[in-house]
């Protein structure tokens, strides 16, 4: 009996001319595994044109659910930006579909989960290092990094040779990956730094000079630093980030052109699209601001950091990401309350915030009669606030005197 694969499958062109190169090149059964995390494409017959293509058998899972609920929540909750723009949409995923590999894997009797990743991006560090987390036993094989085929036509033809359906076109300009949390695009002419990226590259936000004239409001509710209500409704997860990005992306917020320095060492012009992402962590940093002390916020700020780049390099399951999280989450037992968003014309604002744990006091902030700061207490706090800045500039100046 041959030994078993278990195949990450999108039903694209690479993962499909996988199955058939991992049979020919290492004499294994295939198993495919198909994950739904929201995303643009149609997975309707993808497990019957695996099987097809000679899978020996086929998965489909819906895990948009968890996905939100386990992996970009609790990155919301810490304000994750890699490099301070990116929302980590791909990066969070990939670790869900490296966990369900790996319990297929197991299930199946596999020796080996497989990828379409290339040896020149993030996602290969991500698959494989999250397998080896979970199951180091398990083999991880990646065609690409190990077939010729370096161009697609050669793929094409390697797929119509061996009877697997293609596109009836060569011409893939661009490489994209979407689900609920939003969309990155690369390659193409965005390899050329100088050029501003295409309008038909988006599907969720609109050019500006196409979006309203007028500003929209929207109302943000929040309990323990997570997304329940939009304008008083409470939705549930995946509703609410579907909603938010129809309506953000329609004003033609969440648009980021970055220039992003890889895990692999080189440096990769990404554009993405996060309309619901960007708006959440916005409006997540606005409640925060109300309901977290000053050092809360300074160190979360770092916490936030480390964070974002344990997900984007693909160390998830690892204890320090289990320590961040505890962190992070003991952060958010008062960040619940609600944010007024103003969106328009590509920007979102926060406008305003209510929390009933708030720590901002009106009564203390006032210049009005309301105010009951002790401002004769101003003069002693100065006083010793600035001694080691006073007893510095002394000595400073009787040095210069010697």
């Amino acid at each position: 009996m041959a030994d078993k694969v278990v195949l990450a499958y999108s039903g694209g062109l690479d993962t499909s001319v996988a199955i058939r190169w991992l049979q020919e090149h290492y004499d294994v059964d295939v198993v495919t595994l198909t994950i739904d995390l929201g995303g643009e494409g149609d997975l309707t017959g993808v497990k019957e044109k695996a099987l097809k293509i000679g899978a020996v058998a086929a998965y489909v899972e819906d895990a948009r659910e968890r996905f939100v609920r386990e992996f970009v929540f609790p990155a919301l909750q810490a304000n994750a930006l890699y490099e301070g723009v990116y929302p980590l949409a791909t990066a969070l995923g990939r670790p869900l579909i490296a966990e369900r590999l790996v319990a297929i894997a197991k299930q199946e009797g596999a020796t080996a989960v497989a990828h379409g990743c290339t040896g020149k991006g993030n996602d290969q560090v991500r698959f494989d290092v999250c397998t080896q987390a979970l199951a180091p036993e398990l083999k991880v094989i990646a065609p690409a990094r190990e077939w010729d085929m370096t161009d697609r036509s050669v793929e094409i033809a390697y797929a119509r040779e061996h009877g697997i359906p293609v596109p009836v076109t060569v011409d893939k300009p661009y490489s994209m990956d979407a689900n609920l949390w939003g969309r990155s695009i690369e390659g193409g002419m965005l390899e050329d730094p100088q050029q501003e990226p295409p309008d038909d590259i988006y599907t969720l936000t609109k050019a500006v000079q196409e979006t309203p004239e007028e500003a929209a409001y929207v109302r943000i509710g929040f309990k323990e630093g997570v997304p329940v209500s939009l304008d008083g409704e409470s939705l549930g997860s995946i509703e609410l980030i579907e909603r938010l990005n129809v309506l953000a992306g329609e004003h033609g917020v969440g648009r980021i052109d970055h220039l992003e320095n890889r895990l692999v060492g080189i440096k990769s012009r990404e554009v993405y699209e996060a309309p619901a992402a960007m708006v959440l962590i916005q409006a997540h940093q606005g409640l925060e601001s109300m309901t977290l002390s000053r050092d809360q916020m300074r160190f979360k700020a770092k916490v936030a950091q480390e964070y974002a780049e344990l997900i984007y390099n693909g160390l998830w399951f690892t204890a320090m990401r289990g320590d961040l999280a505890a962190y992070v989450t003991s952060t958010q037992r008062y960040v619940t309350g609600s944010v007024r968003v103003r969106l328009h014309r590509g920007a979102s604002v926060v406008v305003g915030r209510e929390a009933k744990a708030s720590l901002y006091q009106t009564r203390l902030s006032t210049y009005g009669d309301d105010d009951v700061f002790d401002h004769s207490a101003a003069e002693g706090f100065i006083h010793v606030w600035g001694l080691p800045v006073r007893t510095e500039a002394q000595a400073r100046k009787d040095q210069q005197a010697d």
